[in-house]
């Protein structure tokens, strides 16, 4: 099941990233002022499609919750370790 499950989201990746490509051209295309409808009509047919992924993804139990914008804040985002630039080794090494 973790398989079916990662594949999903892996499709639902790259579909997001092809929506993107199809807003930026449908943008551009209007922009010129060309008629964008086939661009358009194709993206909606990809909504559809994620739609239909995410109700698989979330039956399959791999719903993500969304947190809201507190539990976000209070999340510890920081690195766990960092690495000092060179500039912070050169000073320690004066």
């Amino acid at each position: 099941m973790d398989n079916k499950l990662n594949e999903i989201r892996r499709k639902i990746r790259l579909l997001r990233t092809e929506m993107l490509i199809a807003e930026v051209s449908i943008r551009k295309q209007v922009n010129r002022d060309e008629d964008c409808s086939e661009a358009a009509v194709h993206l909606m047919s990809m909504r559809v499609t994620m739609l239909g992924l995410i109700r698989e993804r979330n039956r399959l139990g791999g719903e993500e919750r969304l947190l809201n914008v507190d539990e976000r804040l209070k999340l510890d985002v920081r690195a766990v370790s960092r690495r000092p630039s060179n500039e912070a080794v050169d000073r320690r090494e004066r």
